[in-house]
């Protein structure tokens, strides 16, 4: 099997809203893929038509070679999920659900459960209502990977946790890949995406802009943006072929630009004019995709 995902053109319409277009995966086995993208840019979406919670209104996907749609309930024996809105039911407790999870899976290993109960610090015997929401988060990363599956996905996974957890969850997905399982996972967290992956697909608007891998990503990350005012006049082709340079734009005697890399050229090129101030910040993951993956801010295919 080449692919433990795979899909072809799918795509999910809402109406006249393109919640994913032409998306074009393939996630090998073993590894860990981040799907990365601003809040809205259709990465639940795209789990969803995996899991066969909603249909596509075009394209194809397979998950262990499996149909999406035909072969659902068999792909579904062999995953995990946590959903990005993840809730159950407030009357039952953490462990209570687990159990209930476990026989309908017919069993798990309750040794591996409770090492991740340890190492997730999760409180079982309170009810679902009385926990906060980064507790409710634990039980539900914990339902996910109780039964080993041989791929996890994962929305949103780290949503209320805190760092120390997060830290942890971050190693217990490093074991996952050393046992040759699969993970998958969604995320607008561009630091977190860097720590776990192996890979990382973008989606902006809908759309598969990049797949990368991630020391690939890493780079494209080193940018920043740089605003300079000037005492007087002065050119933007002064600055544009600066290396690293992109997204120019001149407000009177103000330059913005954003530099991938070293800002050496450009400090050098802005020292031959009087300057009144510069202010200079990381670039947002925005940013970064209408830099580097797209060239009328719209997104383009995925190569």
């Amino acid at each position: 099997m080449d692919s433990v995902i795979h899909t072809e053109k799918i795509t999910k319409l809402f109406g006249e809203v393109e919640a994913v277009v032409d998306v074009d995966l393939d996630v090998r086995p073993g590894e860990i893929f981040g799907y990365l993208g601003p809040n809205g840019a259709g990465k639940s979406t795209t789990i969803r038509m995996l899991l066969d919670h909603i249909r596509p209104t075009r394209g194809t996907g397979t998950v262990f070679g499996l149909d999406t749609r035909r072969d659902s309930v068999e792909i579904r024996r062999n995953i995990g999920y946590l959903p990005g809105e993840f809730a159950l039911y407030d009357n039952m407790t953490g462990r209570a659900m687990l159990q209930y999870f476990a026989n309908l899976r017919g069993g798990v290993d309750w040794q591996y459960v409770d090492e991740l109960t340890a190492r997730l610090d999760v409180d079982l015997d309170r009810r679902y209502s009385q926990l906060s929401r980064g507790n409710k988060q634990k039980i539900g990363l914990l339902q996910a990977m109780m039964h080993k599956p041989k791929l996890v996905i994962f929305d949103e996974p780290t949503s209320g946790l805190d760092p120390l957890i997060q830290h942890e969850f971050y190693e217990i997905l490093d074991e996952v890949k050393a046992e040759g399982r699969t993970v998958f996972f969604s995320s607008h967290v561009l630091p977190e995406v860097q720590r776990v992956s192996d890979r990382v697909g973008i989606i902006r608007k809908g759309r598969l802009v990049a797949v990368e891998d991630v020391d690939a990503l890493i780079d494209r990350a080193a940018l920043h943006r740089f605003e300079i005012e000037f005492v007087s006049d002065v050119s933007v082709s002064d600055f544009r072929h600066l290396p690293g340079a992109s997204d120019i734009s001149l407000d009177g005697k103000t330059l913005t630009l954003s530099i991938a890399g070293s800002p050496d050229g450009l400090i050098k090129a802005a020292a031959r004019h009087e300057i009144v101030r510069i202010v200079t910040h990381e670039a947002s993951l925005d940013d970064i995709f209408l830099t580097f993956y797209s060239e009328d801010g719209e997104g383009r295919d995925a190569p």
